[in-house]
């Protein structure tokens, strides 16, 4: 248990900010906060991300002069986060399940291969430039020759960057043996598709974070030097940001036991100005035959990027995507400025139009549908994908939301709930509405593992807070 008054520094490096706050451990207090615009090496090498670190830490202190010599807990997505290709089997199957469990491990997926490496391939991989491979690849006791070829393929190369295996356990031993022989650096996982129908991601999770940890942090090049306290920037970071948000999304939702609860199901939709992100906990009913059968199952904790929904580099796309002729020039200025703000009332408001619809569309890529199908039984109603429509809390986050007033949950957030959605979209009914305003997400994943109890309270502010 925490000694009274002891806190500990929880820092995001963002690809834009570097966000921190300050927690007191025994009561889940959130003490400080502060960000400060990441500080990345510039082409020369001068520069480095603990210098936005610095700032930020001299900020909690001017709070709270315990943030000084507290522990400090860190997750990070500067320098372009986690770029992670996928090497599978099957499109439909295998490379698909390494999709959704790249995604869930907190990385950005950069290419999806399949079919078995080839010289081309193997050229559009090394264009590709991610800092992970995750070569999956047959159910257990099934298809080996992809796989083991595709491993013989890297081998022989070489492929000096790190790679995960997570496919079919009988090839483990002969995969490990060529990536072994040939310098590879990598880390074996159980199989993510054991059986079809079954998506098994923990294994490959837990695996693709202690590569992140060992091979791609320091491998960024983001820092040369040590803090104030002697620490370097590898030491304190834990893992991927959107990684260690979805664990603080976990919490939130399911609590620690029956004494300190969950909040059910719950979405949390991340709006950025590049990437739109949806983090799910939703709890599936294995007795709904109503629910379509997929050679990749749905997992009750599911994240989707969009790519192509954001606030600033990708607004074009985002108006286009929702039909918002309208918002075009507007879209098309935000873009050549990733740096604009609004200035009044008028440019918030169309800050916010832009906002609701990455919103929809985002939720409506992350859920499923329903509809109304003819079978031997009559007429039934098929149901695919996740379906959103209980979900209990709905949690908002992004500058656009943070910043964006009173009125953003209304405008930008409610417009993606209710009764009834053209196209069957499975999106929330009557959820409770919040936004994380001191971005406490990534602050609870932090902690969640060492200091369980301080990250639940932290979480529930976002519970407390929401209103009907």
């Amino acid at each position: 248990m925490a000694e009274q008054g002891a806190a500990v520094v929880c820092v995001d490096f963002g690809s834009t900010f570097t966000k921190a706050a300050l927690v007191d451990l025994g009561s889940g207090a959130l003490l400080a906060t502060a960000s400060h615009p990441t500080t990345l090496p510039d082409a020369s090498g001068h520069g480095d991300v603990l210098d936005g670190y610095d700032a930020c830490l001299d900020a909690l202190a001017e709070q709270d002069p315990r943030a000084v010599d507290a522990d400090v807990l860190a997750c990070s997505s500067a320098g372009g986060g986690l770029r992670i290709a996928v090497v599978g089997n099957e499109e439909l199957v295998t490379a698909e399940a390494g999709r959704r469990v790249a995604l869930s491990s907190g990385g950005k997926v950069v290419l999806v291969l399949s079919g078995g490496l080839d010289a081309d391939r193997l050229a559009e991989l090394r264009r590709a430039e991610p800092d992970v491979v995750l070569l999956v690849g047959g159910t257990d006791g099934g298809n080996s020759e992809v796989l083991e070829g595709d491993a013989a393929v890297l081998a022989d190369a070489p492929w000096d960057g790190p790679v995960v295996v997570a496919g079919n356990v009988e090839s483990q031993d002969a995969v490990r043996s060529l990536l072994a022989h040939s310098g590879t650096p990598h880390v074996v996982a159980d199989n993510v598709v054991p059986k079809i129908g079954v998506l098994a991601p923990d294994s490959a999770r837990r695996a693709i974070r202690e590569i992140f940890l060992s091979h791609v942090i320091g491998g960024k090049h983001l820092s040369s030097r040590t803090d104030a306290q002697g620490r370097t920037f590898t030491a304190m970071v834990r893992g991927a940001t959107p990684d260690v948000v979805l664990t603080g999304v976990e919490l939130l939702a399911r609590g620690l036991d029956d004494e300190h609860p969950g909040a059910r199901d719950v979405v949390v939709v991340d709006v950025g100005g590049a990437t739109t992100d949806v983090h799910s906990v939703v709890e599936l009913d294995p007795e709904d035959s109503g629910l379509a059968r997929e050679v990749v199952a749905t997992t009750p904790v599911t994240r989707t990027v969009e790519g192509d929904l954001g606030m600033r580099w990708s607004a074009v796309s985002t108006v286009e995507a929702a039909g918002r002729e309208d918002l075009a020039d507007a879209a098309a200025a935000r873009r050549a400025d990733p740096g604009w703000v609004p200035r009044d009332a008028a440019e918030q408001d169309v800050d916010h139009e832009i906002a609701a619809a990455a919103v929809r569309i985002a939720l409506e890529r992350h859920a499923g549908r329903s509809k109304v199908v003819v079978s031997p039984e009559g007429r039934v109603v098929e149901r695919s994908g996740k379906d959103l429509r209980e979900v209990d809390l709905l949690v908002g986050s992004g500058g656009v939301l943070r910043h964006g007033g009173p009125d953003a949950v209304r405008r930008v957030l409610v417009p993606s709930t209710g009764d009834a959605f053209e196209g069957g979209w499975q999106l929330p009914r009557d959820p409770v509405v919040v936004v994380d305003h001191d971005y406490v997400l990534a602050a609870a994943g932090l902690l969640a593992e060492a200091h369980p109890l301080a990250a639940h309270r932290l979480v529930r502010r976002l519970h407390d807070a929401g209103t009907r």
